[in-house]
């Protein structure tokens, strides 16, 4: 079996190395390529990924390569987790959003936009790599924004199975069962399925059963007098309160924009920056000559859990597991009533047949305006992205929440279109 990573330069790859080496007899496979088209950063990172296989007594070979089709040629599972223009480019999306008054975060707003209109094109690349080098490859897609990217694949590569994943949902699964853990109800997590619905990055988490049993009465109620506990909580009690349901910590973004436009205003550092900065320390851990395991310092790059998200979620297809995973699908009439191409981030059962979404109920009218409106926005910047469409660019930045007033528009999109003139060639023909 081979499997392929795609963007293996990034500093995430130690974690994935791991979840495959601590699942390897359920998970045999025996190739592992990393691909990366920066060769000096995948000398750096895939070097350490075949030091830490060959510590473990080398279970599977580990192959370099800045040939995408190469890659990818006969390979069962393709990965991908890039980022087109680097680290530079997210943090030049920050800016750009402050530049204009607006959110320059890399998966909402102006910064999550212009990330999908640089991204979507390469991984319709790489599907059309897979369409014809590795048809019964199934594509796992964890690069931002990854339920964007994921509409854009189920929409113009049909014919690839692909599926989006994101670990935002086992996070809060995990932070759960601490909570119920400090209740005094222990829970096995393989046992416990979280409830939530929505699109990546704009969720809202509804249930949490263990062992068949809601408990989300005990949580939402714990969760709220926790909140009012805090002098500066998260959300406001009235809030959770309302809504019965508990938002992912995204929707701060649309939810207190005031809030999170002035925290741009104390840069630098913007995050971007501060990432920066702990991938040049990481990168040198990687290529100390005797190092094996990963450091302490690749925590605090964010992702928790990401290996155990992407090598659970592989383990369940390649063994035929029916394992409940949320995940990034076209729900296909899972939710009654809403349009069925639409992309979502639900419970999925995984097996071989695929990534298949599990009946839902719909969200609420408030959660579902919301959540329409961004879908919109997503639908005219995969338009926008596959043909280079100006047009649908500029009603996408007005379909977006955080996008800019009428007047600014146009003014955006022209600052949008020349920052990233290099990673956005369709546009410039």
């Amino acid at each position: 079996m081979k499997v392929t990573v795609i963007g293996a330069g990034s500093s995430y790859t130690p974690e994935l190395i791991n979840g495959f080496l601590e699942r390897f007899e359920q998970f045999p496979l025996d190739e592992l390529w990393l691909m990366d088209v920066l060769p000096e950063r995948l000398d750096i990172v895939g070097g350490f990924a075949q030091r830490m296989v060959a510590a473990h007594g080398s279970p599977f070979r580990v192959i370099l390569s800045t040939d995408q089709r190469q890659a990818v040629a006969g390979a069962s599972y393709v990965t991908t987790q890039l980022r087109v223009g680097w680290m530079e480019a997210r943090r030049a999306d920050e800016y750009l959003g402050r530049r204009h008054g607006l959110i320059g975060q890399e998966t909402t707003g102006v910064g999550g936009m212009t990330k999908a209109l640089r991204t979507i094109p390469v991984l319709l690349s790489i599907a059309n790599d897979i369409r014809e080098t590795a048809p019964d490859a199934l594509l796992v897609n964890f690069t931002n924004p990854a339920g964007l990217v994921t509409q854009a694949l189920s929409l113009h590569a049909p014919d690839v199975s692909s599926v989006g994943v994101c670990n935002v949902a086992y996070n809060m699964k995990m932070d759960l069962l601490k909570q119920l853990g400090e209740l005094g109800v222990e829970a096995d997590p393989a046992l416990a399925h979280l409830d939530t619905l929505g699109l990546n990055h704009l969720t809202w988490h509804r249930g949490f059963t263990v062992d068949g049993e809601e408990l989300w009465p005990q949580i939402i109620a714990a969760y709220v007098e926790e909140l009012r506990q805090e002098s500066e909580p998260e959300w406001a009690p009235e809030l959770i309160e309302s809504l019965q349901m508990i938002p992912n910590y995204y929707l701060q973004y649309f939810y207190e924009t005031e809030k999170m436009l002035s925290k741009q205003e104390s840069w630098p550092p913007s995050r971007a920056e501060e990432v920066m900065e702990i991938e040049r320390e990481l990168l040198a851990q990687y290529a100390e000559p005797e190092r094996t395991e990963p450091p302490e310092g690749l925590m605090q790059r964010g992702g928790a859990y990401y290996s155990t998200v992407a090598t659970q979620l592989l383990n369940a297809h390649y063994n035929d597991l029916h394992e409940v995973h949320v995940a990034n699908v076209a729900h296909r009439g899972a939710v009654p009533g809403w349009p069925e191409d639409w992309v979502l981030e639900m419970p999925c059962d995984v097996s071989r047949d695929g990534v298949t979404p599990l009946p839902a109920e719909p969200l609420p009218p408030v959660s579902y305006g919301l959540l329409a409106q961004v879908k919109m926005y997503e639908l005219l910047t995969v338009e926008a992205a596959v043909h280079g469409d100006r047009n649908a660019a500029y009603q996408a930045l007005l379909a977006n929440p955080l996008g800019p007033a009428a007047d600014q528009a146009e003014a955006v999109l022209e600052d949008m279109l020349e920052t990233h003139r290099a990673y956005l060639p369709q546009f410039w023909t």
